[in-house]
């Protein structure tokens, strides 16, 4: 019996994605036979190359597509290999070239991107290069979009199609349509794969709205081909094992928050299975069932569809886990990924420049309360956490199998005293360790234990300051102060700890002034040179939340009747009758809070006052809702 685990286009470009690694850990170690493929940095690889692009020249020029678009990837063509070795570590010298002006067109991208010399200076030759070819690479994608596949985007495929979906009517209608050069170009890549491998079990990981047309694509063609050397035919599909070869697993971050509720058997024409939650224990269990081992009593937190076509949606044993596996990265090419750098800010640009490997510290969040958080889907709200010494034993076995010491946490909120445990762990073994990753600011991050941080490798940290109102943080039950926030802040910084904070608007029952003072807090703390690097996302009630199951609690009242056939995740709400109204114009305060923001990343504005990056709210008392855009 053996699995091929794919995470599909796309993801990220400089550093695998996780699922699928701890998976052929888990599943190896129970006997299972395993192989692993990126389908994104594979897809990219062949697309940022000369030939394809002068043939995707071709295509945009006769589909109609305007000729700077032609134009565009014809140039690109020229240069785009040297680039993208360079972007890959293999070749700094193209660095030269690419800030002297000699090698590079100088697209839309480059003509608006900010003022490099303030940026660099006369040094960082490097990263000076390395932010001008992302630019050149993104502009490479941009004409891709408009003249060859509107669907591409070098992070996310399709994810318009996705995202927020409550019907999959849309989506069921791309799948349908004639492919696209990209999906062409995947079919081949996915074709490779099955080819080498044989595998008796295909499961695509799913972890962003941006792969999920990748994995059905991918599934429905691998539906459609079914054969090989199976053991005995039926009609046209080869059976191995009893059940149709290779059989077709779908799951990952997207399908656990989003297809709880799901009851579109359309779904079920791209795979067989689909799998919530901790993958181990239910493809293990398939794997089984597949196999005739075991019988559809067993599988675990799976909904599937019978040879006869009735889908089994009720998710047996729901309740089973096990514990996660240990990462293995064998199998992935790593020499594919490239580090990108689209922001100067040196904080923005850990998730995109440089290799981590990704690692999971403690399964869940310890505190598992926040209102609008997922806290009722089981990666949230089912905390369990190792001993330092095993966390520490797993990095050095990534480290052995990578030949890369960073690490990117990716936890819901790395555990403080864990953490600290780890660092002791790392001194104690003298090993040179660099990390990142997700926290809570509390109290518990004191000067003694940030310096600590610092000594044993972390150089940055990230986490939520969300509202920065003492009263909307006392009713979204986030447990800490903005002082305690600033305070820990504080010993980051002067530990030379970088941090990032993500902040969220429109929360229920919050005011215009709440928002303003909020923004505040923010510039006073990037003036201080607490923060480095911040986000604004606006507040969506989702219904695995507090907020989101129990809304009156919070001032708010949501509009959903019923679940939606496909996607069910965030909701439409109001505030709640009698209840603080918005009256304000909530999509210019989010346009106003991102301009500040950015200004601010670069120290820019700070001097300006609050009120003045919001030109649209002068004496304007506009309401708006929170209903979502149906597709």
């Amino acid at each position: 019996m053996k699995l091929l685990l794919i995470t599909p286009p796309l993801t990220q470009l400089n550093t695998p994605y996780p699922a699928t690694a701890v998976l052929k850990g888990y599943l190896e170690g129970c006997g299972y036979e395993v192989a692993q493929a990126d389908l994104g940095i594979e897809l990219v690889d062949r697309m940022m190359c000369a030939d394809w692009l002068r043939r995707a020249a071709r295509w945009a020029a006769d589909g109609g597509g305007s000729g700077r678009v032609a134009g565009v990837l014809l140039q690109a063509a020229e240069v785009v290999e040297p680039v993208m070795r360079f972007l890959r570590g293999g070749d700094e010298s193209v660095a030269w070239r690419i800030v002297n002006g000699s090698l590079l067109p100088e697209g839309r991208r480059m003509r608006q991107a900010e003022d490099m010399d303030w940026a660099f200076g006369n040094a960082g030759i490097t990263d000076r290069a390395r932010y001008m070819a992302t630019l050149f690479v993104e502009e490479v994608a941009d004409a891709v979009r408009k003249g060859v596949d509107p669907h591409f985007g070098l992070v996310n495929y399709a994810e318009q199609l996705a995202a927020y979906a409550p019907m999959f009517d849309e989506l069921h209608r791309a799948l349908w349509a004639d492919p696209t050069p990209v999906d062409e170009l995947m079919r081949g890549l996915l074709e490779a794969h099955l080819e080498r491998e044989r595998p008796d079990v295909v499961c695509f990981s799913v972890p962003f709205p941006g792969c999920l047309y990748g994995a059905l694509r991918c599934g429905g063609w691998i539906k459609c081909r079914r054969g090989g050397d199976g053991t005995r035919h039926d009609g046209d599909v080869v059976l191995r094992y009893g059940w149709p070869w290779p059989a077709v697993c779908v799951g990952g971050g997207f399908v656990n928050t989003e297809w709880r509720q799901l009851r579109d058997d359309r779904v079920f024409n791209y795979c067989d299975f689909i799998t919530l939650d901790d993958g181990e224990l239910p493809l293990r269990r398939i794997a089984e069932f597949v196999a005739g081992q075991s019988t559809e009593q067993e599988l675990v937190r799976t909904m599937w569809r019978r040879a006869d076509g009735t889908v089994v949606w009720e998710l047996l044993n729901a309740s089973e886990v096990v514990a996660n596996g240990e990462p293995d990265f064998g199998g992935l090419p790593l020499h594919l990924y490239v580090s990108t750098a689209d922001m100067t800010n040196p904080m923005h640009r850990l998730w995109s420049d440089g290799r981590w490997n990704k690692l999971m510290m403690a399964h869940g969040c310890y505190w598992h309360r926040c209102a609008f958080c997922d806290t009722g889907l089981d990666y949230i709200g089912r905390f369990v956490a190792p001993t330092a010494a095993q966390v520490v034993d797993t990095m050095e076995r990534v480290v052995a199998q990578t030949g890369c010491g960073g690490f990117h946490f990716v936890d819901e909120a790395l555990p403080p005293r864990l953490l600290g445990e780890v660092c002791d762990e790392l001194l104690r073994r003298g090993l040179t360790m660099t990390f990142w990753g997700n926290i809570r600011f509390e109290k518990a991050y004191t000067a003694e234990l940030c310096s600590k941080l610092a000594r044993a490798g972390c150089v940055a940290v990230s986490g939520g300051l969300e509202v920065a109102s003492d009263r909307l943080l006392r009713l979204m039950d986030k447990g800490v102060t903005i002082e305690q926030t600033v305070e820990a802040c504080r010993h980051f910084r002067d530990a030379g700890i970088m941090v990032h904070t993500y902040l969220m608007y429109g929360f229920p029952t919050e005011t215009l002034q709440e928002t303003l003072d909020a923004l505040d807090t923010v510039r006073r703390m990037f003036d201080e040179g607490i923060v480095q690097s911040a986000f604004w996302h606006r507040y969506a009630m989702t219904c695995h939340s507090p907020s989101g199951q129990n809304p009156e609690r919070y001032g708010a009242r949501r509009l959903d009747r019923e679940p939606n056939a496909f996607c069910n995740n965030e909701v439409d709400w109001e505030p709640a009758v009698g209840g603080p109204q918005f009256d304000y114009d909530i999509e210019e305060v989010g346009r106003g809070l991102r301009t500040a923001t950015y200004n601010y990343m670069n120290g820019l504005g700070l001097d300006r006052p609050v009120r003045s990056w919001f030109p649209g709210l002068q004496g304007s008392r506009t309401h708006k809702t929170n209903k979502k855009t149906r597709r």
